[in-house]
């Protein structure tokens, strides 16, 4: 009896004592999750959307390689660019963010070259998209235009095809198109196309876009058909949605020069390696797709242009496409055509 009412103490304090250490091991985990530098990560999008969720997992395999060196921390909605996406990559090379996902169409403002990747009916079936995304040559050129404005480009991803959502027909002529009151993105190059059309192009809010709406004072709007979707566009009194062609985009992992530079050559390596494993799992097209098949349970009707129709669309917009062409680059035109052509 004596034996053991000498070692139930004895156990007692043993166990206490791995209490202790493994709370100051833990206390000690989470100072050094709190000291870790954050770094900034900014996406037009929430992860409900192909965009933000490239983000949020490129996040997530950067946390999981960095061994507490530093946690990327997702900022969506544009946030560090007073939520303008047509900011987003000034927010990026002036230092707001860290690193970013973002639209080729978007950073054009900036980049006029990335324009390339949205330039109507260049590139307007899935397989043309991608061979332009990851054309090397093209990259190339591309890269060199980020790198001398301070952005280091990482990788690339399509992120697919933007429609027309209108309300009282499909546009499937530029008659269809003359005189429509349309949303669409504060972008010269969306604007400038949609005029020569003969449509009358409105940057505005989503908030007064629904006013709009509602008033009868627009018929349509361009956009990402995960947006369309999530919006739930027929409420706003459009039935029908245009797989037109006209406008792609593709999506670009990058980081700001000042922290690449402060990276190790290893760092550089596994941020990198994440952010062309999360380009690849992106399948951003796939899931645009998978909204417009959500926009035909919702009761719109989904209406794919033929190529003769794509093209009648094309010829009546060529004087504005000729400025475009000539802004982009007669270097990364003719890449870019060299890869498509690799695609048809």
């Amino acid at each position: 009896m004596k034996k053991t009412s000498t070692l139930r103490p004895a156990l007692l304090l043993c166990v206490a004592a791995l209490l202790v250490v493994s709370a100051r091991a833990q206390d000690k985990s989470e100072q050094t999750a709190a000291k870790a530098p954050e770094l900034k990560l900014s996406t037009a999008l929430a992860p409900a959307f192909p965009l933000g969720r490239a983000g949020e997992r490129w996040a997530k395999l950067v946390n999981d390689r960095a061994g507490g060196l530093f946690a990327v921390k997702q900022y969506p909605g544009a946030t560090l660019a007073g939520r303008d996406p047509q900011r987003e990559f000034l927010a990026l090379r002036e230092g707001a963010a860290d690193l970013a996902v973002g639209s080729s169409l978007a950073w054009s403002m900036q980049i006029p070259a990335l324009g390339i990747y949205a330039l109507p009916w260049l590139a307007d079936e899935p397989q043309e998209l991608a061979a332009l995304a990851s054309d090397a040559t093209l990259r190339e050129l591309i890269v060199a235009r980020l790198d001398a404005a301070g952005v280091v480009a990482l990788a690339f991803a399509p992120l697919g095809d933007r429609v027309l959502a209108t309300a009282k027909s499909a546009v499937m002529t530029p008659a269809d198109l003359a005189g429509l009151r349309l949303r669409v993105l504060p972008v010269p190059m969306v604007i400038e196309t949609f005029t020569a059309l003969g449509a009358l192009p409105q940057a505005m809010s989503y908030v007064d876009a629904q006013r709009a709406f509602a008033a009868g004072t627009l018929d349509g709007q361009e956009a990402m058909p995960s947006t369309l979707a999530a919006a739930q566009v027929g409420f706003s009194g459009q039935k029908f949605v245009t797989r037109w062609g006209g406008f792609t985009d593709v999506m670009i992992f990058a980081a700001r020069r000042q922290v690449w530079d402060a990276w190790s050559q290893e760092q550089r390596e596994f941020v990198r390696a994440a952010a062309e494993q999360a380009a690849q799992e992106s399948a951003a097209v796939a899931r645009e797709d998978g909204a417009l098949a959500d926009l035909v349970r919702q009761g719109i009707t989904v209406v794919r242009l033929s190529h003769a129709q794509r093209d009648a669309l094309h010829a009546a917009a060529s004087q504005a496409l000729t400025k475009w062409t000539e802004t982009i680059g007669a270097d990364v035109i003719t890449a870019a055509k060299a890869a498509v052509s690799t695609a048809k």
